[in-house]
């Protein structure tokens, strides 16, 4: 499209040119000229442009007119001047930077007229031709096809690229030209000789130069790369034991080649192998018709087998079809490697090793031989060592070579009895112990490389065995890969427990088959509806994670991320909301509620009900109007008083009682104990006087009430005592309960009161000692000895 536009442009420059300059049929002659120092330029470099103008121009005749340039659509800086000859306009262009443009002259007038114009290009001159190769093809029909980089500069300018040759034997020269754009070129036949060398090189040419590449001398044949070859037979070696021998030739079409002695490279594996070894044979100067020998093979194996051509140094051919053959069988030879694992079999009092060969127990040595249809090797000592448990070995690390080969790096104990090691593998992934290789090592060596049986992705078991000179200590054991990658699954999510802005999630372990590798963790991301995304790292022995903080009422989403060694994968989404109302949460509260207030019942009903428990917290406050001391008897009368007392006693509240020995006759001045103290009973009277029972009283100590002492002399069934009963102070001043309710006492038990003053009765009959009753009177001061008390009092204080 752009160069249209530029060969418009320039049609038009050259049209509007033209008619400015011919006013008539008979001036033909151009209006201006426009002169550039080149046409085509280095892009960068600068440019220098002239225009002459006629002095016969109409554009300009008898006016006073200015010249302007123009590159492309934009106005340069210019300038002119008025001369006898005509009028002449330079302009200087620093750096052209376009690779293509015009350069225009015009009047400035509206609108601008064009006086003429030219065209400047510009661009980079070739790079050198590099990497010149030629092939030969040998398939009908031939051809040295040869190729070529033309470099990494574009050079925006038309450049054209020619392949030179000149054949030394015929001093022949040849120039081919191949399409534009194309760096390649196929010489036919005719062009070259197969068994004659030729020189090549290439040229490349444009408006700014040229370049040559360095040339390249070969000899056809030697360059050509030949069909793959075929293994006609491969068989044993008659009488030579390990030895295969392959007859091949070549294709039909290159058969007429079969006297060049060729380079031959042959490759084998084990047909149970499965891969191609790394080791190469290289047979030199082969020719077709003749077979070729493979020794030092393993006897009675199977082989494949590949091979490949060349002539000279010239390129390889591809690899051969793969035929195979099998080794003659001999007798074996030379002492076998052998390994066993021992173990106690208490209960058949066995000894059991690998392979599961049982042996009675005691046997010391096992001889071992191999047979095959030819002979019987000599027999190998195998000596049955019981296990020992000594630990020599630590810090067993694995290092992966390639994916076929594992470096094994342990370190051991000094210790004099140590032989060796042994360094036992076998597959995870399949349980026939078949499978289980060893290889031995020195005492002094502490690492090796196994190869040979490895996959990568596969999950192998290593462990070493100490080798001491009467048994084998025990192993150290680890698991290890030859390669990881990302494991071939994800657990699915399964959504354990939603509680209040928590959830619980958890997966299921990755089957061992499809891990490939060891998993490092499981991440867990998360995000809500407005896509902030959250990162949770689990561990990966317990596989499940606990997301707290979580908006209620809001959609969550949330994937599993499996990372081993060699790469991560995502697993499938789910989804999950966070409630607002726990049930579960409700439920435990409930039941801790209910089971409180039970508990509560139980401790309150048991702790009313336990008198002395109530005791230590509420202490209880004798009543002295259902006092029931005068029930007690003397240790010598209390059976015959109990056995005939029907009635359930009162209780007793007494905060001191005191037994005193008083003699039978008192004196005079004891008769009445409540005088005879007058400083002792003052208290007394006071603290009954300001009981709350009497409210027209108040005495010195109003708020305590002393207790009492009560003295016997005999109890109520006793013979009739001639000595008074003595009433002293209490030692005691704990206040009575003032809140209490007043109520009539009980008919307490009384003491027997016969022969004794009304004055000097306290207590009121019990059921077995009725009073007689007066005609006139009213009340039973018996009852309430302690207003008896205080009547007393008044009476002697008058």
């Amino acid at each position: 499209m752009k160069s249209t536009s530029v060969w418009v442009t320039a049609v038009a420059v050259a049209l509007l040119a033209f008619v400015n300059g011919a006013r008539n049929e008979d001036d033909t002659q151009p209006c201006a000229k426009v002169q550039a120092s080149r046409s085509v330029v280095r892009l960068g470099s600068p440019v220098t442009a002239t225009c002459v103008v006629r002095d016969d121009c109409p554009l300009v005749t008898g006016r006073a007119v200015r010249i302007a340039w123009r590159l492309g659509d934009r106005f340069l800086p210019g300038g002119a001047a008025a001369v006898e000859s005509g009028l002449v306009s330079e302009v200087v262009i620093p750096s052209f930077n376009r690779t293509r443009e015009f350069l225009t002259c015009c009047v400035e007038a509206s609108p601008v007229q064009v006086l003429a114009g030219v065209e400047i290009r510009a661009g980079y001159p070739p790079e050198t031709p590099r990497n010149l190769s030629c092939q030969t093809n040998l398939t009908t029909p031939y051809t040295l096809t040869c190729r070529w980089d033309p470099g990494q500069q574009e050079t925006h300018l038309h450049t054209k690229y020619s392949l030179h040759t000149q054949i030394w034997d015929t001093n022949e020269n040849d120039t081919y030209e191949p399409l534009p754009g194309v760096h390649r070129y196929s010489i036919p036949r005719s062009g070259f000789v197969l068994f004659s060398d030729i020189h090549i090189y290439v040229k490349a040419v444009n408006e700014l130069g040229e370049a040559t590449s360095a040339p390249v001398a070969l000899e056809p044949i030697s360059a050509a790369k030949f069909d793959p070859p075929t293994i006609v037979r491969i068989q044993a070696v008659p009488k030579r034991f390990g030895c295969l021998n392959l007859r091949w030739n070549l294709s039909l079409q290159q058969a007429w080649t079969a006297n060049l002695r060729l380079n031959l490279e042959v490759r084998l594996t084990p047909a149970d192998g499965g891969q191609w070894g790394e080791r190469l044979i290289l047979l030199n100067a082969v020719r077709t018709t003749r077979s070729v020998d493979q020794c030092r093979l393993l006897h009675g194996t199977r082989y494949l087998a590949q091979i490949r051509v060349r002539y000279l140094w010239g390129p390889w051919s591809e690899w051969s079809s793969s035929r195979s053959g099998v080794t003659l069988e001999n007798a074996p030879t030379g002492r076998l490697d052998w390994w066993m694992k021992a173990s106690w079999d208490r209960t058949d009092k066995q000894l059991n090793i690998l392979l599961f060969w049982k042996l009675p127990r005691g046997v010391k040595k096992v001889y071992l031989s191999a047979v095959n249809a030819v002979g019987k090797s000599s027999p190998t000592e195998v000596r049955i060592y019981p296990p020992r448990a000594r630990e020599v070995v630590s810090n067993v690390t694995i290092v992966p070579q390639d994916d076929r080969s594992l470096l094994v790096q342990w370190r051991s104990q000094l210790s004099s009895s140590l032989t060796g090691f042994l360094v036992e593998w076998r597959p995870l992934l399949q349980t026939d112990l078949s499978l289980t290789q060893f290889e031995f090592t020195d005492h002094n060596q502490t690492q090796l490389v196994i190869a040979g049986s490895f996959e990568p992705y596969k999950p192998y078991r290593i462990s070493v065995y100490p080798r001491f000179k009467d048994g084998i200590g025990l192993p150290l054991t680890v698991d290890a890969y030859s390669r990881e990658k990302a494991p071939s699954m994800v657990p699915k999510i399964q959504i354990k427990k939603i509680w209040k802005s928590h959830v619980e999630l958890a997966w299921d372990e990755i089957p061992l088959e499809q891990r490939n590798g060891f998993i490092q963790n499981y991440t867990v991301f998360y995000c809500d509806p407005k896509g902030h995304f959250q990162v949770v790292i689990a561990d990966p022995k317990e596989r499940r994670v606990v997301l707290g903080g979580l908006n209620t009422k809001s959609l969550y989403e949330a994937f599993l991320m499996v990372s081993t060694l060699g790469g991560s994968i995502n697993g499938s989404a789910v989804h999950f909301e966070a409630q607002s109302f726990d049930v579960a949460a409700v439920v435990e509260i409930v039941i801790m509620c209910v089971v409180g207030l039970l508990l509560a019942v139980i401790v309150t009903t048991c702790f009313f009900n336990n008198k002395r428990l109530k005791g230590q917290f509420w202490p209880a406050v004798p009543d002295p109007a259902n006092s029931s001391i005068k029930r007690w008897t003397s240790e010598s009368t209390q059976d015959s008083h109990l056995a005939s007392d029907n009635e359930e006693p009162n209780p007793m509240y007494l905060s001191h009682l005191s037994f005193l020995d008083i003699p039978v006759k008192l004196s005079k001045a004891d008769d009445d104990p409540w005088s005879s103290r007058a400083g002792d009973t003052s208290d007394l009277g006071e603290s009954i006087c300001g009981s709350p029972l009497l409210s027209d009283y108040s005495g010195s100590n109003s708020d305590s009430v002393l207790y009492a002492t009560v003295v016997f002399s005999g109890p109520c069934h006793s013979p009739t005592a001639q000595d008074p009963q003595l009433y002293l102070r209490s030692e005691s001043t704990q206040p009575l309960l003032e809140t209490e309710e007043s109520f009539s006492p009980k008919c307490c038990h009384n003491m027997a009161t016969v022969g004794i003053p009304d004055e000097q009765s306290f207590f009121g009959p019990s059921h077995d000692c009725v009073p007689e009753t007066g005609e006139g009177s009213g009340i039973l001061w018996d009852n309430f000895p302690f207003l008896r008390a205080l009547a007393l009092n008044d009476s002697e204080n008058d």
